[in-house]
C-alpha cells in the first residue's frame, strides 16, 4: 500500500509530463523563495492530508518489519524527502510550480500519520485490528481489501455511464489507428460505425449492475460469512452511490449531483441488490468465477456503447482546474480497475488449483 501511494503521489505530482525545460536556476532555489501571496484552503488541505495516508503506512511497515533504529528514521521521514523530490522536478515542468510551502504542508501531513500510526501502535488498538481481520477476512485478503479501497477513487472519474469504469475500446482505437495511419497494417483495424447505436435503456441497466456487482463479489471472495457479505453490499452500493453523487457535484455542480439517477440507474442498484444477495451464500471460489463472468460481460456491454453527449464537456471540466493533479490518477484507475480485478480473480482461481494439484502429488 505505501509503495502503491507512492506512485500515485509522483503521477499526480508530475502528470501531464510535458513542458520539460531548464529554468536556470538551481534546483533547489525554491527552498529560499519567499512565500507565495496568493493561495486557497483546497491546496493547503490537499497537500497536507495527501501525505497523512503515506505517513501512517511507513509507520505501519517499519512496525511489521522490525526495522532498526535507522530504518525506522528513514521510513518517517520517507514522506518528507519524497515531497522534496517531487518539488525538484517540478522546477523543470513549465505547468508546474515548485514550492516550499507545498514541501512543508507534505512534510507536516507525513509526520503527522506518522505521529497517528505511532499512537495507536502504543495502545491495543493495532491487536485489535489483526484480530478483527483475522475474524472477518481470509488471511490472503490483502490484495482484494487493496482493490476495494480503490474502487471509490477510480469510481469518481466521469464515465459515459454511471459505475462504468473499464471503457478503453474508443482509446485503444484511437491510438491504434493514429499508429498505424499511412502503413501497410491499417486496414487490419476494424471499421468502426461514426455514429454507433447506444444501448437500450435495460442494456445500460445490465451494464451498471454487472460493474457495481464486481466489487461486492471481490469482498465476498474473501469475506466470511453471510451476514458480513450482506453488509458488505450495503456499503459498496450506498458509498457508490456517494461518490456518483460527488463526482457529478464536482463536475457540474452541487444542483446536478443527482442527475444521473435515471431510470436505468435506479433499476441497476435494484438488479445489483437482488443479485449481491443471491450470491451471499456462494462457496469463496464460486464468488470468484463469478466475478471473472460478471467483468467480462459488463465490460463487453460497455466497451460497445459510445459516450454520451455530456461525456466529453465532462473530461474537459476534470482536465482543467484545480482536478489538474488528481484527474490523470483517477482516469487511469477507472480505466483499469477492473482488468485488475479479472487478473487478481484469474490468479486466485490458478493458484487454488496449484495447490490442489501440489496436495494430490504429496498424497
Amino acid at each position: 500500500m505505501a509503495a502503491l501511494l507512492s506512485a500515485l503521489i509522483v503521477y499526480a505530482s508530475l502528470y501531464p509530463f510535458d513542458g520539460w525545460r531548464l529554468s536556470g536556476q538551481p534546483p533547489w532555489a525554491f527552498l529560499t523563495a519567499p512565500l507565495p501571496r496568493y493561495w486557497t484552503w483546497f491546496d493547503v488541505l490537499s497537500n497536507w492530508l495527501g501525505y497523512v495516508p503515506l505517513g501512517f503506512l511507513c509507520v505501519l511497515v517499519a512496525l511489521r518489519s522490525g526495522a532498526s533504529r535507522l530504518g525506522w528514521w528513514l521510513l518517517v521521514l520517507y514522506p518528507s524527502l519524497l515531497s522534496l523530490l517531487m518539488e525538484t522536478v517540478q522546477g523543470y515542468l513549465s505547468a508546474r510550480v515548485s514550492s516550499n510551502v507545498d514541501w512543508m504542508l507534505n512534510s507536516a501531513g507525513g509526520v503527522m500519520g506518522a505521529g497517528l500510526a505511532w499512537g495507536l501502535s502504543r495502545t491495543t488498538a493495532m491487536q485489535r485490528w489483526q484480530r478483527w481481520r483475522g475474524h472477518w477476512f481470509e488471511a490472503d485478503a490483502h490484495g482484494a481489501l487493496v482493490l476495494l479501497a480503490l474502487w471509490p477513487a477510480a469510481l469518481l472519474y466521469p464515465t459515459p455511464l454511471p459505475f462504468g469504469v473499464g471503457q478503453v475500446g474508443w482509446m485503444l482505437y484511437a491510438t491504434a489507428a493514429q499508429t498505424l495511419e499511412g502503413t501497410g497494417l491499417a486496414h487490419w483495424l476494424p471499421v468502426v460505425l461514426e455514429d454507433p447505436r447506444p444501448l437500450s435503456p435495460l442494456f445500460q441497466a445490465v451494464c451498471m449492475a454487472l460493474l457495481l456487482l464486481a466489487p461486492c463479489l471481490l469482498g465476498y471472495s474473501v469475506l466470511r460469512g453471510t451476514t458480513r457479505r450482506a453488509l458488505l453490499l450495503v456499503v459498496v452500493v450506498g458509498g457508490s452511490v456517494v461518490v456518483e453523487g460527488l463526482s457529478a457535484a464536482l463536475t457540474y455542480g452541487p444542483a446536478h449531483a443527482w442527475k444521473w439517477l435515471t431510470p436505468p440507474a435506479v433499476l441497476a442498484l435494484g438488479m445489483v441488490m437482488v443479485l449481491g444477495l443471491l450470491s451471499a451464500s456462494l462457496s469463496r471460489r464460486a464468488c470468484v468465477v463469478w466475478l471473472v463472468w460478471v467483468l467480462l460481460t459488463g465490460l463487453a456491454l460497455l466497451n460497445s456503447s459510445p459516450a454520451t453527449p455530456y461525456f466529453a464537456e465532462s473530461l474537459q471540466v476534470w482536465a482543467q482546474g484545480r482536478f489538474i493533479r488528481f484527474h490523470g490518477v483517477t482516469q487511469w484507475l477507472g480505466w483499469l480497475w477492473p482488468y485488475v480485478a479479472m487478473v487478481h480473480a484469474a490468479a486466485h482461481i490458478s493458484g487454488r488449483r496449484a495447490v490442489r494439484l501440489d496436495t494430490r502429488l504429496q498424497d
